[in-house]
């Protein structure tokens, strides 16, 4: 299966529009919106997990990263509670559930082969002042590619350079891109090269952020 498959090219989803599509494991659905490949396949999903649902144990060959976006999610590991961002590296292995139900935000198969190193992180206010109008929590970084939970000023034209492609999602409130609005858990995909333009609306804007990794993007494992 290949779904907005061509990373060269910039993508908008209004995730809230897109069907929900049930996965192998009864109360566990997802609204694709990127993949390359089938059950295992390098993918950019919303999931949603029904209460006392779960999904059976396995091994992420080529990694998992995930934000709760409602709910708890859980496993074997922990509980997550909304606004926990979780990254499980290759090799790393779990029996996901929620007993009270939950959403995230997850991505597969989009890790170095070789990257060990797991994270946990909560979002929190952002304090660190990178530009006029943008406020940042630093999730992750590393040479492939840096994550960020970001609140935007009311207002604020937010413009950056994106030299290895950029990955974004509205959390809260909500931004205008190249003028088509994107409201909470809008999703916007630019390819390599390209420039993030945004304008915040008046109640300001919440999102998450992942900038450089579209350097690797390509079938699973890349």
């Amino acid at each position: 299966m290949e779904l907005r498959a061509d990373f060269s090219q910039r993508v908008v989803v209004h995730t809230e529009q897109v069907p929900w599509v049930p996965s192998p494991m009864p109360g566990v659905e997802r609204r694709m919106l990127d993949r390359v490949g089938d059950e295992v396949a390098r993918a950019t999903s919303i999931v949603r997990y029904a209460a006392g649902s779960h999904f059976a144990p396995h091994t992420h060959g080529g990694g998992e990263e995930y934000l709760v976006l409602d709910g708890v999610f859980q496993d074997e590991h922990g509980d997550y509670p909304a606004g926990t961002y979780v990254r499980n590296p290759p090799t790393s292995r779990h029996t996901p559930r929620s007993a009270a139900g939950c959403t995230i935000f997850v991505k597969l198969w989009q890790f170095a082969p070789d990257d060990r190193t797991p994270v946990r992180a909560r979002l929190a206010a952002p304090a660190d002042q990178a530009s006029p109008g943008v406020r940042r929590q630093l999730l992750h970084a590393d040479a492939r590619e840096e994550v960020t939970f970001e609140a935007w000023a009311p207002g604020a034209a937010v413009e950056r350079a994106l030299p290895g492609g950029g990955e974004l999602l509205v959390l809260d409130g909500a931004v205008a891109i190249d003028g088509e609005p994107l409201g909470p858990r809008g999703w916007l995909r630019l390819p390599v090269g390209s420039a993030l333009a945004a304008q915040v609306g008046p109640a300001g804007a919440a999102v998450w952020l992942k900038t450089g990794h579209l350097r690797f993007a390509g079938a699973p494992g890349a």
